[in-house]
C-alpha cells in the first residue's frame, strides 16, 4: 500500500476521501484554488498544494500543476474524485507516466466508455440490452432524420461525448428534432472546445435513441477487484432530477422487481468485464417502469456522487476498497444482500424553485444528526460558495431498516437543516418527500417537471 493520497478535486468529495485516507493510516494531500482555501476539505488533510486562480482551467483541470503538485509533496497516489479530471483518460496517462499510482480504472477503459456510440456497440456485443439507436456518429440533421424515421419517434437526441444531461433532449417529430440537435450540437462544441468548421466541415458526434416514455434512471455499482473479478454491489435509483441532473437517489430501488435486478445485476457484470473494469464504476441504465425491462444508458468510470446510498445499505467503503484494489491488494468485504433503504438528498447552493444556481456567505449552517443520518458536506458556517464550481454544498443521507423508516428519518433530517446566506433547496426536498407520488415509490424522471408544471 502506498504512504501517501493526493486528492485531485474539492468540497464534499475532496473531505469524505480525506475521511478514508487518514482511517486508513496513509497522508491526506489536499490541492486547491485560491477561492477554496479556506474549506474544510483543506483544513483536514495533512498537507494542502495551491493550484492557482479560482477560474477550474486554472486549478483543478490544469494536469501539469496537479502532477506538479504531487512531485513538491511526495505523493504516491491520486485519486480524483468525480467530476474535473476523473474520466480525463489523457490526466490518468499523466499520472501514471509520472511513476504514481493511479486509483480509477486504466485509461484506455475509460476511453472506451467516454464514447457513448462506442460505449453502447461494446456493451451490446457483450450481450447488455440496449435501446433501438444510432451505431455510428450522427454530424449532420438530413442523418439525424433519417436515422429518427428508421428508429421511430419519438427520440432522445444527446452528445457522444460528455456526461451529466448536458445537451439531452426528446424530440417527438422532424421538427422537435431540428432543434434539439442543434441543442446537443451546441452543447458537444462546448464540452470539445471545438466546432463543427474545424476538422474538415465534420459537426461533432451526435447520438440517437429510442426514448422511453415512462422511465426510470437506475444504475449498479460496480467493483473490479485486482485479481480481475467484477463484483456488482446492488442498484441506486437516481430518478428524481431536474433537466436531467439527479437530486435524490435511494437503494434499493422501489421500482425493481427481484427478477429485474438479478438480470440488471448480471449484465452490469458482463459490462465491467467487457472493459477489464478495475475499481469502482457504475452502469447506468434505463427502466421501462410499464414494461420492467431495462436499457444501457452509459458507464461512469469513477466513483458516483452518489456513492453514500450503496455504503450505507451495504457496509462497504467504496473509497478504501478502490484505495486497495489501486494497490493491488485484495478487497475486505465479503458481497451480501443489501441490508434496509438508503436515501441520498443533495443540498444544492440554488433556487428552490426555479432551479437557478445561488451562491452566498454561509451565515447559518446547523446540520441535522441522529441514528442513521450521514452528512458528506463541503462547507461550515462562515464559508462562501462561490459561483465557480457547482452549487452543491452537502449530500444528506439517511438509513432505516426500510424505506418507510428512510422516509422518516429524511424527513426529520431536512426540517433539522439550517442553512441561512446562500440559496438553498432545503424547501424543494421538504416538498418532495411529501409528495404523494414520491412516497408512494411510483415515480419516474419526469416527477419533478410535473411537481413545477
Amino acid at each position: 500500500m502506498f504512504e501517501s493520497v493526493l486528492v485531485a478535486n474539492r468540497g464534499e468529495i475532496a473531505r469524505r476521501i480525506v475521511r478514508t485516507v487518514k482511517c486508513m493510516g496513509l497522508r491526506a494531500i489536499a490541492v486547491h484554488s485560491e477561492a477554496d482555501t479556506d474549506l474544510p476539505f483543506v483544513r483536514e488533510a495533512d498537507e494542502a498544494f495551491l493550484l492557482g486562480p479560482a477560474a477550474p482551467a486554472q486549478s483543478y483541470l490544469d494536469v501539469a500543476k496537479v502532477i506538479e503538485a504531487c512531485r513538491a509533496t511526495g505523493a504516491r497516489a491520486v485519486h480524483p474524485g468525480y467530476g474535473f479530471l476523473a474520466e480525463n483518460a489523457a490526466f490518468a496517462r499523466a499520472v501514471i507516466d509520472a511513476g504514481l499510482v493511479w486509483v480509477g480504472p486504466a485509461p484506455d477503459a475509460i476511453e472506451r466508455m467516454g464514447d457513448k456510440i462506442n460505449a453502447r456497440n461494446l456493451m451490446e456485443a457483450a450481450g447488455v440490452p440496449v435501446a433501438a439507436g444510432t451505431r455510428e456518429p450522427v454530424t449532420g440533421l438530413p442523418q439525424a432524420l433519417a436515422a429518427a424515421a428508421e428508429i421511430g419517434y419519438p427520440v432522445m437526441v444527446k452528445t457522444a461525448g460528455g456526461g451529466g444531461g448536458i445537451g439531452m433532449g426528446v424530440a417527438h417529430d422532424e421538427a422537435g428534432l431540428a432543434g434539439a440537435f442543434q441543442t446537443a450540437v451546441r452543447a458537444a462544441e462546448r464540452f470539445s472546445g471545438r466546432t463543427g468548421s474545424e476538422g474538415g466541415g465534420a459537426g461533432p458526434a451526435i447520438l440517437l435513441e429510442r426514448y422511453i416514455q415512462r422511465a426510470r434512471h437506475v444504475e449498479v455499482q460496480i467493483l473490479g477487484t485486482a485479481d480481475g473479478t467484477v463484483v456488482a454491489l446492488g442498484e441506486r435509483d437516481c430518478s428524481v432530477q431536474r433537466r436531467h441532473q439527479k437530486v435524490v437517489e435511494e437503494s434499493p430501488s422501489p421500482g425493481v422487481t427481484p427478477e429485474l435486478r438479478e438480470r440488471m445485476l448480471a449484465a452490469a457484470v458482463r459490462a465491467g468485464e467487457a472493459v477489464g473494469y478495475r475499481g469502482a464504476g457504475t452502469v447506468e441504465c434505463l427502466v421501462d417502469a410499464d414494461e420492467q425491462d431495462f436499457v444501457f444508458l452509459e458507464m461512469n468510470t469513477r466513483l458516483q456522487v452518489e456513492h453514500p446510498v450503496t455504503e450505507l445499505v451495504t457496509g462497504v467503503d467504496l473509497v478504501e476498497q478502490q484505495l486497495r484494489v489501486a494497490a493491488g491488494e485484495p478487497v475486505t468485504f465479503t458481497a451480501a444482500p443489501p441490508r434496509g433503504h438508503a436515501i441520498e438528498l443533495r443540498v444544492y447552493a440554488e433556487d428552490p424553485k426555479r432551479f437557478f444556481p445561488g451562491p452566498g456567505k454561509i451565515d447559518v449552517w446547523e446540520e441535522p444528526a441522529g441514528p442513521g443520518i450521514r452528512l458528506d458536506s463541503g462547507y461550515v458556517a462562515g464559508n462562501t460558495v462561490t459561483p465557480f464550481y457547482d452549487p452543491l454544498m452537502a449530500k444528506l443521507c439517511v438509513h432505516g431498516d426500510d424505506r418507510e423508516e428512510a422516509l422518516a428519518r429524511a424527513r426529520e433530517a431536512v426540517a433539522a437543516f439550517r442553512v441561512e446566506g446562500p440559496k438553498n433547496n432545503l424547501p424543494f426536498l421538504a416538498e418532495l418527500l411529501d409528495d404523494a407520488e414520491f412516497a408512494g415509490g411510483d415515480y419516474d424522471t419526469g416527477l419533478v417537471a410535473r411537481m413545477r408544471s
